[in-house]
């Protein structure tokens, strides 16, 4: 049936992800999902989609994602398949938008302020 694309966005990254049917298998940058997320965390972050709509190990996915930390582009490439996936089949787009993977998480850092230590911290206050 071909393939599925879509951007997926979370603090400062970017991720651009292909879904297609296959066996599971998950691509980051040219590097399997093991060896770039390390953390059996963020492995699970990427992979919360597939549970919620009861497809795991039915799609293979490649993305390159660009920017941020690796939290943030975990978040990405969560938000990226659960975009595709819902343009691949798009009677999931109940069950995944009802866990919250459809939303663009907004928050970011606060940027700092000047004669302030960081964005709220403000420099130690001495009486004498």
């Amino acid at each position: 049936m071909g393939r599925s694309y879509a951007t997926g966005r979370r603090k400062d990254a970017v991720a651009r992800v292909w879904l297609k049917p296959g066996t599971g298998k998950i691509t980051i940058n040219g590097r399997d999902q093991e060896v770039y997320f390390a953390r059996p965390t963020l492995r699970l972050v990427i992979n919360q989609p597939f549970g919620v709509a009861e497809r795991e190990g039915q799609y293979d996915v490649v993305c390159t994602v660009k920017g941020g930390g690796l939290s943030g582009q975990a978040g990405a490439v969560k938000h990226g398949i659960a975009q595709a996936l819902t343009r691949y089949e798009p009677i999931l787009r109940t069950p995944v938008k009802r866990a919250g993977f459809l939303t663009r998480d907004s928050r970011a850092v606060e940027r700092k302020k000047y004669g302030r230590a960081k964005a709220r911290r403000s420099f130690q206050f001495s009486k004498r």
